[in-house]
C-alpha cells in the first residue's frame, strides 16, 4: 500500500494462501515488486502492525502455564522480530528481505520459508526445548501452514482456508486467537485465575 503495489501483492498473496499458486515463486513475485523500495519505510511498518484479536490475552495465558511459544512467518523479519519483542514470544522466524544501499533489492535471501520449512522449524524448536512433537500446537491460516500443522501434535486452523481445515485437527472460525484456550480445555474461570494472578 506505501509502495502503491497493494493491488498487485494482494492477488498473488490471495491466489497462494488459497494453494493455487507455489508458496515460494509467490514469495519472490510478491518482493521483486518491491523492488527500490526504501528500507527505512519498511522498518516503520513494524510500528503500526495489526495485531490479531486475542493474541495479547492468549501469550499472557500460556506463558503463566509455562508454554514456549514462536512466530514462524512466510513474512518478513522486520515484522516477526517486532511481534516478538511486543508479544514477548520465544523464537521469531521469517523471511530476510535483502537491502542495498538502504532499499529493497526485490530479492529474498536464503533459506526462505516455505511450507516445509515452517514443519522443520516446529521440529526444531521442540527438539531445542526438549518437547515431543505430540505436545505442540500450531496455528496457521493459509495453505503454507499445512505441513506444520499437519507435523504438530495439535494442527489448528485459524479463520482458515478450506483447503487448510481439511488438514487440520480442528479449527476456529469466529472470535480471537484466545478462543483457542479453550481447545486445550481451558474454562473461563481459569483463564481468569490466571490472568488475576499476574
Amino acid at each position: 500500500r506505501r509502495y502503491g503495489i497493494v493491488d498487485k501483492v494482494s492477488a498473488i498473496t490471495e491466489r497462494a494462501m488459497a494453494g493455487e499458486l507455489d508458496y515460494e515463486a509467490s514469495l519472490r513475485e510478491r518482493v521483486k515488486l518491491l523492488e527500490g523500495m526504501p528500507y527505512a519505510d519498511v522498518l516503520a511498518l513494524a510500528n503500526d502492525l495489526p495485531i490479531t484479536e486475542g493474541v495479547r490475552e492468549l501469550l499472557r495465558v500460556l506463558k503463566k502455564l509455562g508454554y514456549k511459544t514462536a512466530v514462524i512467518s512466510g513474512g518478513f523479519t522486520f515484522a516477526a522480530n517486532a511481534l516478538k519483542e511486543q508479544l514477548g514470544l520465544d523464537y521469531a522466524y521469517a523471511n530476510h528481505l535483502e537491502v542495498e544501499d538502504g532499499k529493497l533489492t526485490g530479492r529474498v535471501k536464503e533459506p526462505v520459508v516455505t511450507p516445509q520449512r515452517k514443519a522443520d522449524l516446529l521440529d526444531a524448536i521442540a527438539q531445542r526445548e526438549g518437547i515431543d512433537l505430540e505436545q505442540t500446537i500450531a496455528v496457521g491460516d493459509g495453505a503454507n501452514d499445512m505441513g506444520m500443522l499437519e507435523r504438530a501434535g495439535l494442527g489448528i486452523a485459524f479463520h482458515a482456508k478450506a483447503k487448510l481445515k481439511e488438514a487440520a485437527d480442528t479449527s476456529v472460525d469466529a472470535g480471537g486467537l484466545d478462543r483457542i484456550l479453550f481447545l486445550l480445555g481451558l474454562r473461563t474461570r481459569d483463564i481468569e485465575a490466571v490472568l488475576d494472578g499476574e
